[in-house]
């Protein structure tokens, strides 16, 4: 199982960014994905899901209407697409697929949202 997050940067408040996952290595169209953030001095939190076949999307209350989960299976891919951007979204990003009870993570990608 290999998770690749990539889209991070650094971005001025009210800005936008969408971060990607790309999977491989397993049957990525079975499984719910999860985007998890680490801000600095911080625990690792739950900002979004997306059930396999796109159905249900959850999302943490603090980014509500500001992100949006999507994901094409045919690109074994998964989006976080971020609008109006906080600084409090600064953190790692990372995806994680959950198999067969193991918790898989990508290395994470790094959004700063700062002027």
């Amino acid at each position: 199982v290999q998770l690749v997050e990539s889209g991070g940067g650094l971005v001025q408040p009210g800005g936008s960014l969408r971060l990607s996952c790309v999977a491989s290595g397993f049957p990525f169209k079975q499984f719910n994905v999860r985007w998890y953030r680490q801000a600095p001095g911080k625990g690792r939190e739950l900002v979004a899901d997306i059930s396999r076949t796109s159905s249900s999307t959850n999302y943490l209350d603090s980014v509500k209407g500001r992100f949006t989960v999507s994901r094409d299976n045919a690109e074994n891919t998964v989006y976080l697409q971020m609008n109006n951007l906080e600084p409090e979204d600064t953190a790692v990003y990372y995806c994680n697929v959950n198999k067969m009870g193991m918790d898989y993570w990508g290395k994470g990608t790094l959004v700063t949202v700062s002027s």
